[in-house]
């Protein structure tokens, strides 16, 4: 059987973040220039420079800007804790909420980890793949009680895809690491791969030191996760997967179901939970809300929520990322459509 999403069993408590209502408003101006489109690191855990408060943001060594009027009109209910970001399609990342402290991401990392095998390994649609064996070290994993695992068999053979399936949905730390070891031949090395991709994207602020995102040492922030959002929705087959209610593995009567139940709201079509005592609560998701024009499209919005209810269980950190990001969607599913046309800025990393 499948266990709950536990990326470190470990309950060191931790102290509680002071609730804040600190936004800070990012704008294309603020993103850092370059192929990656990454966003400046060290934002700051006060109001900007110069005095500006609310509707403003710094960058590390920039001036302050005013965010757009539409924006500022929001009054998005960004959670009291941890960090948020929201970034939309043709236009950017902007918003972000609480400092942009490097923070553990617990198994948010497993989107970073399918992004690489997919970068190695591109799948198209329709196609599930190379056939991968089980090997013993995974099937063992399986019996863990301290982790999130999937049933594999050793010997056992399972597609690409089907793999893939396994690791995003219920969460499977034994299949990324099994992954991790196909795509490089050692998780060590696959975390080299992991490590490069950030580096190439701008995600500054992100350290990855596994596969799996059980190690407290894997931090990022939610600004640069939601860049890793944008990149990882323009990977067909990962797309895909992130929106799947379930999945079957051969020899289960059951279905492995996915642990990111936002899914069940109009719209949501992603992406990826994780928690850990550590960790607290953290959730990647993607959003199709109307553009806003005259014609029947959608645009994208990607969000991440990070370090809620960190130090207590990952149970209740995880009920509070769903809770809180469904109360971002379900605003920016109202509230957005009418002023994308006035945001559009046509940004070409973020089309």
């Amino acid at each position: 059987m499948t266990k709950p999403e536990v990326d470190d069993p470990r309950t060191v408590p931790g102290p509680r973040r002071e609730s804040r209502r600190r936004v800070l408003w990012l704008v294309a101006a603020v993103l850092v220039a370059g192929a990656g489109g990454g966003i400046a690191a060290g934002l700051p855990d006060g109001p900007a420079a110069g005095g500006a408060g609310k509707g403003a943001v710094r960058g590390e060594g920039s001036p302050s800007l005013p965010a757009p009027a539409p924006l500022v009109g929001l009054d998005l209910p960004w959670p009291e804790e941890g960090q948020s970001a929201v970034a939309v399609t043709k236009v950017g990342v902007v918003g972000v909420n609480g400092p942009q402290q490097p923070v553990p991401i617990a198994s948010v990392t497993k989107v970073m980890t399918a992004y690489v095998v997919l970068r190695d390994h591109p799948l198209q649609d329709g196609q599930d793949g190379p056939t991968i064996t089980v090997d013993a070290r995974a099937a063992a994993e399986s019996a863990s009680t301290s982790e999130s695992t999937a049933p594999v068999v050793e010997g056992q053979r399972l597609t690409q895809r089907k793999l893939l399936e396994v690791m995003l949905l219920p969460s499977a730390n034994n299949v990324a690491r099994l992954l991790a070891r196909w795509d490089a031949g050692s998780e060590e090395a696959f975390v080299t791969r992991m490590n490069a991709e950030a580096a190439r994207l701008g995600m500054t602020a992100t350290t990855y030191t596994g596969a799996s995102g059980i190690e407290p040492t894997t931090v990022s922030t939610a600004a640069d996760q939601v860049v890793l959002a944008r990149e990882a929705m323009k990977e067909p087959a990962l797309r895909a997967t992130v929106a799947l209610r379930s999945t079957m593995l051969p020899g289960r009567a059951e279905p492995l179901r996915n642990t990111n139940t936002l899914l069940d709201r109009p719209g949501v079509v992603g992406l990826k939970t994780g928690s850990s005592t550590p960790a607290g609560g953290n959730l990647m998701w993607a959003l199709e809300v109307p553009d806003g024009g005259a014609g029947t499209g959608r645009r994208l919005v990607l969000g991440v929520v990070l370090g809620q209810r960190a130090g207590t269980t990952p149970t209740e950190g995880m009920r509070a990322a769903l809770e809180n990001s469904g109360r971002l969607v379900d605003a920016l599913g109202q509230k957005l459509p009418p002023v994308l046309p006035a945001l559009d800025g046509g940004r070409r990393e973020w089309a």
